[in-house]
C-alpha cells in the first residue's frame, strides 16, 4: 500500500508510507531510534518472532508493519499484524467476535497494532511528531478497509500516543495491570516494612518455608546465561502450557535468538532445591523497568510461584535501582505482593457503524465498572 501523509510543519519533504511484511526489510538502527529502549519494541525482538516462526501467516499473525519514509529515511513506524484470531493479545474481544458471528458477519481478519504475546505498555505509533502519528493512524485505517478487515486495534499504547488516537475518533478501552513501584527502598526488608502487618508476615513465612525446603534462588543475567540455563527454562515454560493442555506460543529458537541479539535485556530467575534447578522465570528489562514474562516449575511447592515470579523480581529491581516491576496481565493476587493496580489502555475502530455504536456504549459501562473496581481494591501498604 502506498498513501501520502502530510509532513510535519518543520519539514517540507517527500513522505511515503509503505506496508512492510518483514522486520528484516526495515533498518534496525532507524527503527530502534524511534522505539526507545523498551526491549519488546526493539527490531531484534520483533524480528526474532518472525524469523523463528512464532508469528506469520501460518499461525494467524501476518506482519503488515507500516513504515513512513521521508526523503528515503525511516521517520515513523507502526508494528502491525493481520490477525485471524484473538489469541496472544490480552485485550479480550472474543465477545465482539461472537456478536459478529451471531449476526452473520466476519470479525476476522482484523488489524492489530501490538507486541505479540506481550501485554506490555509502550509506544505504538513510533514517531517524533504528532503529524506523523496522525499519518500512521490514517494509513492503518485505510489498510483496514483495503484488506477487508473488520476493525483496527491499538493495544497498550502509552500517553504519547493517546492524543492522536483520540483525535482520530477511535474508541478508548480502559484496563489495568498490577505493577510494583520503587519508593526508594534500600533493601527488600525496607520494602516489606512498608506493607501492612498481615501481608509482611505472610511473605516472610513463605520465604522461611521455602528456605526450610532447601530452596535458594539465582539471578542469571542474559549475557552470563548458558544453553543449559535456557534448556531448563524452556522445559519449565513448555510444562506450564502442557498443564493447561495447550501449546507454547514461543519456541526454543525464539529464546535462543533473544539471547544472541538482546542478552543485556534478559534475566532468568532460577529456583534451586538442594542444588538442583526446580523452577524458573524469565524477565526482560530496560534502564528503568523489569518486566515479568514467563515461568514454570517441575514441582509444586507452597509459595514457590509467588517468590519466583514476584518477590524475587522486586528484590532484583531494588538491588539494581529499577523504578518499576511490571507483573504482567491480570491477577488480583499480586496485590498482596506489593503490586498495585495501574491503568492500561487500548483504542479500537470498527468499520461497521452499528457495531461501532454498540461497542462504544459497552465501553462506557466497562470503563465505569473498572474505575469502581480499582477504587475498591484494598491496598497492600500501611497507611501513614
Amino acid at each position: 500500500m502506498h498513501s501520502e501523509a502530510k509532513p510535519s510543519d518543520a519539514e517540507a519533504a517527500q513522505t511515503l508510507i509503505r506496508v512492510v511484511p518483514r522486520m528484516a526489510d526495515l533498518p534496525a538502527d532507524a527503527w530502534n531510534a524511534l522505539a526507545g529502549d523498551s526491549p519488546f519494541l526493539q527490531h531484534a525482538f520483533l524480528d526474532a518472532l518472525e524469523t523463528t516462526g512464532c508469528v506469520g501467516a501460518p499461525v494467524g499473525w501476518e506482519p503488515a508493519h507500516l513504515a513512513l519514509f521521508r526523503d528515503g529515511r525511516l521517520a515513523a513506524a507502526m508494528p502491525l499484524y493481520v490477525k485471524h484470531h484473538s489469541w496472544g493479545e490480552f485485550v479480550f474481544d472474543f465477545g465482539w467476535a461472537d456478536a459478529y458471528r451471531r449476526h452473520g458477519l466476519n470479525y476476522y481478519p482484523k488489524l492489530v497494532c501490538c507486541v505479540p504475546f506481550s501485554p506490555v505498555p509502550g509506544p505504538r505509533l513510533l514517531a517524533t511528531h504528532d503529524a506523523d502519528r496522525a499519518a500512521l493512524i490514517e494509513a492503518a485505517l485505510t489498510l483496514t478497509r483495503d484488506l477487508g478487515c473488520s476493525s483496527l486495534h491499538i493495544l497498550f499504547p502509552t500517553e504519547a500516543d493517546h492524543a492522536a488516537l483520540e483525535a482520530a475518533s477511535l474508541l478508548h478501552r480502559s484496563g489495568f495491570q498490577f505493577h510494583w513501584n520503587n519508593a526508594g527502598y534500600a533493601s527488600f526488608d525496607d520494602f516489606l516494612a512498608a506493607l501492612t502487618h498481615d501481608k509482611r508476615k505472610k511473605i516472610r513465612q513463605e520465604r522461611k518455608k521455602l528456605a526450610n525446603l532447601g530452596v535458594t534462588f539465582r539471578w542469571v543475567e542474559g549475557a552470563q546465561s548458558t544453553d543449559a540455563d535456557w534448556d531448563f527454562f524452556y522445559r519449565c515454560y513448555a510444562d506450564t502450557y502442557d498443564r493447561h493442555r495447550s501449546e507454547p506460543h514461543l519456541n526454543r529458537a525464539f529464546f535462543a535468538r533473544l539471547r544472541e541479539t538482546l542478552p543485556d535485556s534478559l534475566l532468568l530467575i532460577v529456583a534451586d532445591r538442594d542444588g538442583e534447578p526446580t523452577a524458573c522465570s524469565l524477565c526482560l528489562k530496560d534502564g528503568e523497568r523489569l518486566y515479568g514474562r514467563h515461568w514454570g516449575t517441575l514441582e509444586y511447592l507452597p509459595g514457590l510461584h509467588f517468590e519466583t515470579c514476584y518477590q524475587q523480581g522486586i528484590e532484583y529491581a531494588i538491588a539494581k535501582g529499577l523504578k518499576v516491576f511490571e507483573g504482567g496481565a491480570q491477577g488480583e493476587h499480586k496485590l498482596a505482593r506489593g503490586l498495585v493496580p495501574t491503568a492500561t489502555h487500548s483504542w479500537h475502530w470498527l468499520e461497521n457503524a452499528e457495531f461501532r455504536t454498540a461497542v462504544d456504549r459497552f465501553l462506557e459501562r466497562e470503563t465505569d465498572a473498572i474505575s469502581h473496581y480499582m477504587d475498591e481494591l484494598d491496598g497492600p501498604f500501611r497507611r501513614s
